[in-house]
Order: structure tokens, then sequence, then C-alpha cells
């Protein structure tokens, strides 16, 4: 029996629902998702498998005109896109006529890649606006695949994984069958926090923050896990925790019960805040945090 295998390496612009896309064809919630830009500050791996074909999926951040050392690491995930795809996923919404930043665009005219674009929210639009705007991109790209979905609604992803099928070359599995993703234990309740921080606070705290954790222990009936929040300023410390600790509680009671759905076991989480000055601007903590090399 033929199988094939291959890497489909997801991009676009920041909110155009590229983790939710992978969640709803993954069937599970293993990137997180906000109405902030630039959630997803990593490239992250989910593994959609069935007998004869294995998609290695590639979530990347979302391609913006980076301002300081932190964009600058997150846009050279994005560009990692070009290195090792079978396949090119471009999440693109309605009316959208180009990328943020010039030079991916660029690259993405010359790259040799099978291309597929996904017209994503088209639940949003009309019927005019959506032919209106593949119009536009099969100008741009003629030898592209464009598809309207709605990941959010679930519309148009079988279509998606069959053309993404179709694309795959012939090969053995990458990972093991029953591979979801290629992260730890400990990224994903980073992210998780991470994600609740986002929703929960505003202005520039979301991202001011990372999140570290430093224990993760599994015991026969509950995980503890303790976990560090970064900041860069003490005034960011204080809002986080807020009033009597009010706020912080309420946010680690939120990420204790996503946790615990997640894990699919009683979570106990501890959580402390530490002020790292200008963090996003700093090399050697970037590559602390494993954003640069």
């Amino acid at each position: 029996m033929t199988h094939k295998a291959g890497f489909v390496n997801i991009f676009g612009n920041p909110n155009v629902g590229k983790s939710t896309l992978l969640n709803a064809v993954l069937g599970q919630k293993i990137v997180i998702t906000t109405p902030k830009a630039q959630t997803t500050r990593h490239r992250i791996l989910g593994i959609l498998n069935d007998e004869t074909h294995q998609i290695v999926f590639s979530d990347t951040p979302g391609i913006i005109e980076p301002k300081y050392e932190l964009q600058k690491a997150m846009m050279h995930a994005a560009y990692s896109v070009f290195q090792d795809a079978d396949v090119l996923l471009g999440v693109i919404t309605p009316r959208q006529i180009s990328f943020r930043n010039k030079d991916f665009f660029q690259k993405l005219k010359n790259t040799e890649a099978p291309l597929i674009l996904a017209i994503n929210k088209v639940d949003r639009s009309n019927n005019t606006e959506l032919e209106e705007t593949t119009e536009t991109w099969q100008k741009i790209f003629p030898n592209a695949c464009i598809i309207p979905i709605s990941a959010l609604e679930k519309f148009g992803l079988d279509v998606l994984q069959q053309e993404i099928k179709q694309r795959l070359p012939i090969a053995p599995p990458y990972y093991a069958k029953d591979t979801l993703t290629d992260k730890p234990e400990r990224f994903f309740v980073n992210e998780l926090i991470r994600e609740k921080i986002l929703l929960f606070y505003q202005k520039e705290i979301p991202y001011s923050v990372e999140v570290l954790t430093e224990s993760f222990k599994d015991e026969e009936t509950i995980i503890r896990i303790s976990s560090v929040v970064v900041v860069e300023r003490k005034t960011q410390k204080a809002i986080l925790i807020g009033k009597n600790g009010e706020a912080l509680k309420k946010m680690a009671t939120q990420a204790r019960l996503d946790l615990e759905k997640f894990f699919r076991k009683k979570v106990f989480i501890r959580l402390h805040i530490k002020v790292i000055k200008d963090w996003r601007k700093n090399n050697s903590s970037l590559k602390s945090f494993g954003y640069t090399n």
C-alpha cells in the first residue's frame, strides 16, 4: 500500500486564523488562539495521521515588519516555512490583497513548492468579496490552488485535506503514527498560561509576558506545576497580580481548568512573577527562552 507523507507549512498575516485552522484540522487544541495579534510566537508542529497519509502541519507566527528583537525572532520562525515545505499553505481572508512583509511576499513568489491558499472566514463575507479575492490572488499566483474555508465553522476542511494529500510525496511517516506534536508537556503549560494572560489583560501586558515552567511533576492522581511569569516592568507585575492578588488568582484558575482538560487529570499550579527588564529586546534573554540559538 502506497504511503504519502510531508510537511505542510502554514503562514499568513496575524489574526487570519492559522492556529484555529490547525486545531480544527487536528480535532484537538494544541495551539493557543486569542483575538489579539501575534498570539503565536513559535513554530509548532501538529501531525495528522490516517492509514496511508501523514501530514505534518507547521503553524508559524504571523507575518509582520519586525520592530524589536523578539519580533525578529518570530519572523525568523515565519521564514522557516520555506526550508522544508512539501506544500505551502497560506491563510488569507476576504478582501486581503497582500502580506504585511514585502520581502516575505517576494520570496513566496519565487518558491517552487506547491502552494495552496485558503481563504478563511468566508462565513463573514459575501460571494462578491470571495470572487474578487480569488481572482486577485489567482493573478498573483497562477499555479496556486485557492480554497474557501471557515476554520471556525469547519467548512471546506475536507476539501482542503484532499488537496493537500494530492500534493504530498510518496514517503514513509516521519513520526510515529500516534504522535500529535513535537512539543513537550511544559511547552503547552507555558502556552496555555500565556493564552489566559492574553485574554485577561489589556494593552502592553500580554506582549511583555513570557512564561517558563520550572517544575512539572506527573503524579498518580495529580500533576503539580510551578511556572514563572516574566514581565519587563515592576508596574506590569503589579497589574498582573491585581488588588489583593485577585487578578492573578482568577487568571491562574482559568489556566488550571484548561490544563486539566488538556492533560485529562487534576492539576495544581503555582505561579510566580519575575521582572527581567526589556527581555524582548535582549538577545541573551531570547536565547534562554528558546527564541534564538
